[in-house]
C-alpha cells in the first residue's frame, strides 16, 4: 500500500514534516533512531513509527539502510528534513530508489499519481513548480510548516534492526558557540539596518524590543560590515531564516537578499524615512518617518 515516509535527524524538524505528510492523504510512516521521539511522532499522527536499531545512527551511516528499507516498504513519497546532512541522505535515497528528487519544497500535493511541489528561486524573485513521478523524494526546510496537534489516536511503534555503514564514525560532537539566543525561535523580532548612524543608537531598538518582549535582529551590513551585532543575528539569504509572529523592520531598505530570510513572518511592520524603500512592498503596516523620532514615540506609547 502506498505510504508517505518521513525522516530527519533534527527532532523538531521531524515533527514539522508530519504536517505536509498528513496533508498528502496517504498513510504516514516515520523513521527515527530515538525511542522517546518515536512515541512523540506516533502521538502526532504517524500511523507507524519505525524505530531504527543500528550500530551507528548518523544520517550518513544510515543512508544505505534507509534506502533498502524504503525499497522494501515500496515507499510512495519520502520527505526528508532539509538540513545539510538530510540533503545528503535524500540524494542517496533518491539514487538508490531511482526516484525523482526535489529540494527545499514549500508546498506539496499529490495530483494524478504524481508529486507536485513548489520552491522559492532567485532569493524569492520566482517560484518553481516541479512535478515528480512516484516514487518521489523531497527535502523540506526547517520552519516551513508547524508541527501538527496531537492525534486522536496514537500510531504504533515498531523496532527494526538495520545494518548501518560503520566505515565512517562520529567520534565527537562539539556544539558551535554562539552569542545570545536563537532568533529563529523568536516570536517577535526587531530588526535593524543601516538607517542607524552609530552602534550606540541601537539602544533605541533594544528599548523597543524590551517593551515588546522581542529579540534583536539585523541586516548583513550591521553584522558583517559594521560588526555591531553577532553574525547569529543576521537575517537574509546567507544568514538566518525566521518566521516570527511579528517582524518589526527599522531603518532597513528591504532588499530581496534580506527579505528572503523573513518573508514568511506573520506580520511585517516597517519604519523607514524613505517612502520608496522596497520594505514597504512586503510590509503589512508601514510608518514613513525618521527612526530617531518614531522609535522613542512608539516605545513611549507601548509603555503606556
Amino acid at each position: 500500500m502506498a505510504a508517505t515516509f518521513i525522516f530527519s535527524e533534527d527532532a523538531a524538524l521531524a515533527r514539522q514534516l508530519l504536517t505536509p505528510a498528513l496533508a498528502l492523504g496517504q498513510p504516514v510512516v516515520a523513521l527515527t533512531t530515538d525511542p522517546a521521539e518515536a512515541q512523540t511522532l506516533a502521538s502526532l499522527g504517524a500511523g507507524r513509527v519505525l524505530l531504527l536499531k543500528a550500530a551507528a545512527t548518523s544520517p550518513e551511516a544510515l543512508a544505505p539502510a534507509i534506502a533498502e528499507l524504503l525499497a522494501k516498504e515500496q515507499a510512495s513519497v519520502v520527505l526528508v528534513g532539509g538540513t545539510l546532512r538530510g540533503k545528503h541522505l535524500a540524494a542517496h535515497v533518491a539514487a538508490a530508489l531511482k526516484a525523482g528528487l526535489t529540494t527545499d519544497a514549500k508546498a506539496l500535493a499529490l495530483v494524478d499519481g504524481k508529486l507536485e511541489t513548489q520552491r522559492i528561486l532567485y532569493a524569492g524573485l520566482a517560484v518553481s513548480a516541479e512535478v515528480v513521478t512516484l516514487p518521489a523524494v523531497a527535502t523540506i526546510p526547517q520552519r516551513t510548516f508547524l508541527a501538527p496537534a496531537p492525534a486522536a489516536q496514537a500510531g504504533t511503534v515498531e523496532s527494526v534492526e538495520v545494518a548501518a555503514d560503520t566505515r565512517v564514525s562520529v567520534l565527537n560532537v562539539t556544539p558551535m558557540e554562539s552569542e545570545g539566543v536563537d532568533i529563529t525561535a523568536a516570536i517577535k523580532l526587531v530588526s535593524v539596518g543601516r538607517g542607524f548612524a552609530q552602534k550606540a543608537d541601537l539602544a533605541l531598538a533594544r528599548e523597543l524590543g524590551a517593551v515588546l518582549k522581542a529579540e534583536l535582529a539585523c541586516t548583513r551590513g550591521i553584522a558583517e560590515d559594521e560588526h555591531w551585532l553577532p553574525i547569529e543575528r543576521y537575517i537574509g539569504i546567507s544568514g538566518q531564516t525566521v518566521k516570527p509572529e511579528l517582524y518589526l523592520a527599522v531603518g532597513l531598505s528591504g532588499q530581496v537578499q534580506h527579505m528572503v530570510g523573513c518573508r514568511e513572518s506573520k506580520v511585517i511592520v516597517a519604519i523607514n524615512k524613505d517612502e520608496q524603500a522596497p520594505i514597504f512592498e512586503a510590509a503589512d503596516y508601514g510608518i514613513v518617518g525618521d527612526l530617531y523620532t518614531v522609535l522613542p514615540l512608539l516605545t513611549a506609547a507601548l509603555k503606556n
